[in-house]
């Protein structure tokens, strides 16, 4: 039985690991590839790729006690976000002749760390609720990082459907949980939902509803 639990345990732990690895590199590239789309030198490029692919599993981590986060410890991390921002800076041509690249690695990156983030908060033993928002915190904040960096509007605070889809998909990895689905199981479908989810929304323009805008003058404008 206790060599059951221990194998079940790592399991977890390396499914969590590659999730992070896999989600680092693509939010990675993504906060690297809006950095030259704004013409940031390489240094800036490759701040601004770290500071993407790791600030939300780093909020994930202190939230839960997980110190210090994974991200400041394993060199892998570093190794792996340096990798995909010099991959976006000296080839970048290549990578813009995908359809939206930034948007679509930003949803793969999404669906990787909804997924790591509700299976890790699982494993801390959080309840399903929080594991579900912490899975939607842990993939939205890279997204954050790198529009603030920016100094624009963070993508999860505009109309599409951003948090919603990391939300969707942490739900299911939870209710898989719940079910006692396998993890390998529930991981796909959550991510596969997630990742579903946030390119229909970009494709199709989904929204949520926007607040309609006063007619009524704005005081500030007056004397």
């Amino acid at each position: 039985m206790m060599a059951e639990f221990q194998m079940a345990d790592e399991l977890l732990r390396t499914l969590i690991l590659i999730l992070d690895l896999c989600g680092t590199f693509a939010f990675a590239l993504s906060g690297a590839m809006a950095g030259i789309r704004r013409r940031l030198d390489v240094f800036g490029v490759l701040v601004l790729s770290f500071a993407a692919s790791t600030f939300g599993g780093i909020s994930r981590d202190l939230l839960i006690g997980a110190v210090p986060p994974a991200a400041l410890v394993d060199w892998r991390y570093l190794a792996v976000s340096l990798l995909a921002g010099l991959i976006a800076f000296f080839w970048s041509p290549l990578i813009q002749k995908l359809r939206n690249p930034v948007r679509m690695l930003d949803a793969v990156g999404l669906a990787f760390f909804a997924v790591a983030g509700a299976e890790k908060a699982l494993g801390f033993g959080l309840s399903p609720l929080m594991a579900a928002l912490l899975g939607m915190l842990t993939g939205i904040g890279g997204g954050v990082a790198r529009d603030v960096l920016l100094a624009e509007i963070p993508a999860v605070l505009r109309s599409d459907l951003y948090a919603v889809a990391a939300l969707a998909g942490a739900a299911i990895v939870v209710g898989g949980s719940i079910l006692n689905l396998p993890i390998i199981v529930a991981a796909l479908g959550g991510g596969l939902v997630c990742f579903g989810l946030r390119m229909a929304a970009i494709r199709r323009g989904w929204q949520l509803p926007i607040a309609q805008e006063s007619d009524m003058p704005d005081s500030s404008d007056k004397g």
